[in-house]
């Protein structure tokens, strides 16, 4: 996991917190700038990532289900494990629509619904 790294310094006497910690350098250790107005800025772009993360894996696991029924169906009806072409069909669209790291992403999401190969 990654975090934001940063240093501060004590405040202004009168400015502590009870820990120890001035405003300013709480805001620089969770932020990365002492500038208030970015600081605020950053919390609210953070805040809409954290929402973005947490639809993101939604539907991470709700895709992963749905293609484990998907294969599951069509294991019980005769058919194969895996649709060789459906699978380059997913990994092209992502390489379209985001390059070499969209190969890496489609392969990730394939194997969540397929498992490993």
């Amino acid at each position: 996991m990654m975090t934001d790294v940063a240093e501060s310094s004590g405040g202004p006497a009168g400015h502590n917190r009870p820990n120890g910690t001035n405003a300013a350098g709480a805001a620089a250790s969770r932020t990365g700038t002492d500038d208030s107005a970015a600081a605020e800025r950053i919390v609210a772009i953070r805040e809409r990532i954290d929402e973005i993360d947490r639809t993101i894996i939604a539907l991470w696991q709700e895709r992963a289900a749905l293609s484990q029924e998907v294969g599951a169906t069509r294991m019980a009806s005769g058919g194969t494990r895996l649709v060789l072409s459906r699978e380059r069909e997913i990994l092209e669209r992502f390489r379209q629509a985001l390059g070499a790291d969209g190969t890496q992403l489609a392969l990730l999401l394939l194997r969540a619904g397929r498992g490993p190969l």
